[in-house]
Formats: structure tokens, C-alpha cells, sequence
């Protein structure tokens, strides 16, 4: 069923970034969902390259992740259900779907570029605040993110404690380890590499830093998908030799060898993430993302969490490696050492970092339960009806069937 959404820009005047600087408009691209009553919105936060676009299906508009990335998820019936909850999704700062950053027009009417202030995910999280004072709401009964929106989640705990009743965050972490970093720093290094990047002045040129930022896709694919999936999606089988390499040039010597699938899938990731993303915001939102530590300013993850008073749910998938199941319990147990009631919920999966876009029958339960009840929720699936007897049996609260207690 298509969802309907308001779709706006709200402006929203002077914003003065963590690092000191100030744009005078801050213009912040959303869209909402269901009705207002006063005490039932829920914010959503994309993950690096998604959009506002969390769940309608529209004609126009960004392809790919940024279209409609979470409709399993958030819509009428569905775990966060659009005729129960409000929910608004907002592009963050950085990014490149309506929300200002690098590709937005400065004051002189040229491209910011990298004059655009260098973002965090505190000035999401902030932007995020100011767009829902706009709106007319004050505390969430929800904030939920996966991957780093789930680190954006994490930070509405710390920075707004008291105006969020329950915080979900899925597949994300406290921080990045030193191998992703490692890996976005790569990445990162391949737009800046590439000579049509031009020091982040391309705009208006007629060239953009499609290698760089291809191959910057490509790595964050890889990251993205575990080694079980891979195998079983890809193998080693050869995409045959007849199949083209448009997306990058290929040496003289590979002629003599196969071409595999796994090769030929991230050429079609790539070709299709350039033709929808900005090189620039890859390199500000990746900054954000590694620079982001829940700790910082505090002795401790608990103690930075220490003045939330609500409930939290945490959710991992075992083949993730980005953001492992040991980080997330690491998180749920700052929270329970806060004595916040927390539920760390693990999915068995072989999908890797992807799994929380990809399995919404093993997302979905908890989410919606976790949402209406708080820790006390039962998720109970489908396939864990009691078809025989044609009721559904008792099942353990959530928090009994999680990682460590």
C-alpha cells in the first residue's frame, strides 16, 4: 500500500555548527507521516547515504537506498505504523536530498563546496530538534536509526534525555573501530584522488569524481555484506567475458580472465550510486560517522547515557562485522548500568551490515513490540503461531531472548 507523506524543506534560520562555524539558513528536507496527537511522534534517522524518503513510493525523486529505504518498516500495519505514530524522517546536514551541504548554494550563489562547515552527528541530531520545534512537536515518544542513524539515536539519549521516551538503535555502535575507520579512510582517499574532484570545486564543470566516488561505494558494499552472503550470492562465479566493464577500465591483461559476478555487481552499485550522490557530502557524512564517539566529553558510555530516563532497544545481526553484536551489547550494557530498562535483541543472520534493510520480518517484531510496550513487548512473528491450537502461545518478553540477560 503507498504511504502518504508531507514532503517539505523547512527553513530554519542561523545555525551555528559544532565546529564554530555558521550558514545563515539552515534548510533541513523532510518528510512526515500520520497524524499528530500530542504525544505519539516518532523520528526516524537515515543511515550515511539514505534520504528523508524513509517509506513513500513517489514518481519522482532520488533512485536507489534514497527511495523509499524502510517501506518494510514504517507504513499503515507495519512495525512503525503510520496510522498509530507520526513519524518524520529528516535529511540530515552534510547530505545532498533537499538538506543544505556541500552542493547547496552559499550566499555568494556558488556552490558551498568545501566552505560548507565541517558537520557531526550532533549537529544532526540538533538540526533534527530545531526541525521538530518547527513542526510543533516537543517530546518523541521515539527516535529509531540503523547503522549511523542508529548512532544518531543513540545521541537524542545523551543530548535531549528528557525529550525522548524510547530510543531503538539497530546495527550501529558507540564508535567505529580502527578497521572501518581504516576502511573509510580509503574511501575517502579515493574521491580526493580522483583529478575530476578538483579540490571539492567541480560543481558547474561538467566533470564530477565518478571513479572516486564509485569506488568509494564499492568499498563500503563490501563492508556492507558479510563473507557468508557474499559466498552465496556471488561465489566465484565469472559474470561471462562477453559482459562489459563500463564502470572502470579494465588492464589488457583481462581479457585472459573471467570476469566474476561479484566484480560486475559492485560495477552496477557504483554506476548507480554516482548518478544519485554527491562526492562531496560522501566525504562529510563518512567524517561525521568515524568522528562520532558516544563517550565523548564523559568518563564513560554510562555516564554519558546517565541522565536518560526512558527505554532503549538494541538491535544486532550476527555476520555483521561494520557494527558487531559485541558492540551493541556493549552499549546495552552502559545502559544497564544506568539501570535504563534495556532490551539487546540479536538476530541470527548471514546478511551482514545490510540486514536491517533486508530482513523486516526479523526487524519488524521487536521494533513494533518494543514500540508499543517498552522492554515488556513480545515479539512474536508469524511463523511462531500456534497453528494447530489456532491461538498464539505464550512467549518470552523480549529482553528473555536476548544476548547476555
Amino acid at each position: 500500500m503507498p504511504v502518504d507523506a508531507v514532503a517539505d524543506v523547512a527553513e530554519l534560520g542561523e545555525f551555528r555548527f559544532e565546529c564554530g562555524e555558521s550558514i545563515d539558513e539552515l534548510e533541513v528536507a523532510y518528510e512526515a507521516y500520520g497524524e499528530f496527537n500530542g504525544s505519539n511522534a516518532v523520528l526516524v534517522c537515515h543511515a550515511l547515504t539514505g534520504s528523508q524518503n524513509v517509506a513513500s513510493h513517489r514518481t519522482q525523486g532520488t533512485a536507489g537506498q534514497a527511495r523509499a529505504w524502510w517501506s518494510d518498516i514504517v507504513g499503515p500495519g507495519k512495525a512503525i505504523d503510520t496510522t498509530e505514530y507520526y513519524v518524520v524522517c529528516a535529511n540530515v546536514p552534510g547530505s545532498c536530498y533537499g538538506t543544505s551541504g556541500p552542493a547547496s548554494d552559499a550566499p555568494d550563489g556558488e556552490p558551498y563546496g568545501t566552505r560548507f562547515p565541517p558537520v557531526t552527528i550532533g549537529d544532526w541530531t540538533r538540526a533534527q530538534r530545531a526541525l521538530l520545534d518547527h513542526l510543533g512537536v516537543g517530546r518523541l515518544h521515539a527516535v529509531v536509526g540503523g547503522s549511523v542513524g542508529g548512532m544518531n539515536a543513540l545521541d537524542w539519549a545523551v543530548r535531549y534525555p528528557d525529550d525522548v521516551q524510547r530510543v531503538v538503535s539497530v546495527a550501529a555502535a558507540a564508535r567505529l573501530d580502527p578497521q572501518c575507520l581504516a576502511l573509510d579512510g580509503i574511501a575517502r582517499r579515493a574521491i580526493t584522488t580522483d583529478p575530476d574532484w578538483q579540490g571539492g570545486d567541480y560543481y558547474g564543470t561538467g566533470e564530477k569524481p565518478k571513479d572516486g566516488l564509485g569506488l568509494a561505494r564499492q568499498i563500503g558494499h563490501v563492508m556492507y555484506l558479510s563473507k557468508e552472503s557474499m559466498d552465496q550470492k556471488f561465489g566465484r562465479r565469472s559474470a561471462g567475458r562477453d559482459m562489459v566493464r563500463d564502470a572502470f577500465p579494465a588492464d589488457p591483461a583481462a581479457d585472459f580472465f573471467p570476469y566474476r559476478d561479484v566484480e560486475s555487481y559492485l560495477d552496477y552499485q557504483s554506476e548507480k550510486f554516482v548518478e544519485r550522490f554527491d562526492a562531496n557530502s560522501y566525504l562529510y557524512l563518512t567524517r561525521a560517522m568515524d568522528d562520532y564517539d558516544l563517550s565523548e566529553g564523559y568518563e564513560s558510555d554510562a555516564a554519558a547515557l546517565a541522565a536518560f530516563e526512558g527505554e532503549a532497544l538494541l538491535m544486532s545481526f550476527t555476520a555483521d562485522w561494520h557494527f558487531t553484536t559485541d558492540q551493541s551489547e556493549s552499549v546495552a550494557e552502559a545502559f544497564r548500568t544506568d539501570d535504563v530498562p534495556v532490551a539487546h535483541h540479536v538476530v541470527e543472520s548471514d546478511h551482514g551490515h545490510d540486514a536491517f534493510l533486508v530482513e523486516p520480518e526479523n526487524v519488524g517484531p521487536p521494533l513494533r513490540d518494543f514500540l508499543q510496550s517498552g522492554v515488556r513487548g513480545r515479539a512474536v512473528t508469524d511463523t511462531e503461531k500456534d497453528d494447530d491450537a489456532g491461538e498464539e502461545p505464550d512467549f518470552a518478553p523480549v529482553h528473555n531472548s536476548l544476548f547476555s540477560g
